[in-house]
């Protein structure tokens, strides 16, 4: 059975996710990147033979937007969806339910629902090292019984958590600064998902189109990108209570 696998992973902890569980269902896989600003996401038609995995993080409780916006590009054609959230440990809330309805707006059939753990992309000292072991023994797992449900043709839509109408949608507002030691060499302007860091000059960044995603953070060559300590600080008590406990993966079937 052929994969495609379209992910919206700027810090790779999503794709880690989607990746365990693509290679579960298939060893025939086809990436579809959507941190990619220049790929032309109308290119795609899937078909209704198809099966994709469709792998986002959560946002403050919600599907990011840029994210939401190439999703409703590729046509669907009643391909088989396994949708899925990837959050930092503390909440998915409405992510899984509106990802839902966004996948079917763009002509997808959602079979099952995943939301996954991977290490917090801000706050690294909650979920790290995440996905473990442990989530990959669930993983593997889901993905049996998804394939399990495959292979009866059972393309019915489990009931899948969150509110309608989604919790409002937050803006972090945590923009990583370019530190000394940058010199200049473009790596996250390039690699930035929407284009918010100046190509000539990437200690300059577009504070509105920022979605703090943090990729520009851990794809610089030279670690010279860094969130202000005190932002940080407000922003790790904030998550304290929430994200202390550990939450394992769910399987929405």
């Amino acid at each position: 059975m052929k994969i495609y696998e379209i992910t919206f992973s700027p810090t790779g902890g999503t794709k880690k996710v989607a990746d365990k569980l693509a290679t579960e269902l298939s060893d025939k896989i086809i990436h579809i990147d959507l941190t990619n600003r220049d790929e032309d996401f109308g290119k795609y038609s899937l078909t209704n033979n198809d099966t994709v995995i469709i792998a986002v993080p959560s946002y403050s409780g919600r599907v990011p937007a840029t994210a939401a916006e190439r999703i409703s590009k590729i046509s669907g054609n009643g391909a088989k969806a396994i949708i899925v959230c990837v959050y930092g440990n503390r909440a998915y809330e409405d992510t899984l339910v509106e990802l839902q309805d966004i996948v079917k707006q763009a002509g997808f059939t959602v079979i099952s629902a995943i939301a996954g753990i991977a290490e917090h992309s801000i706050v690294h000292k909650y979920a790290t090292n995440r996905p473990d072991n442990d989530d990959y023994e669930h993983l593997r797992d889901f993905a049996k019984q998804i394939g399990d449900k495959l292979n009866r043709n059972d393309f019915s839509t489990p009931r899948i958590p969150g509110n309608r109408p989604y919790r409002k949608a937050d803006n972090a507002g945590v923009v990583p600064r370019a530190r000394r030691s940058c010199n200049k060499c473009g790596t996250c302007a390039a690699q930035c998902p929407v284009g918010a860091i100046d190509m000539n000059n990437p200690k300059k960044v577009d504070k509105k189109l920022c979605i703090s995603c943090m990729r520009c953070v851990t794809q610089c060559p030279h670690q010279a990108r860094k969130i202000n300590g005190v932002l940080l600080a407000i922003v790790n008590m904030m998550l304290k209570k929430a994200c202390s406990i550990r939450k394992e993966c769910e399987l929405y079937i």
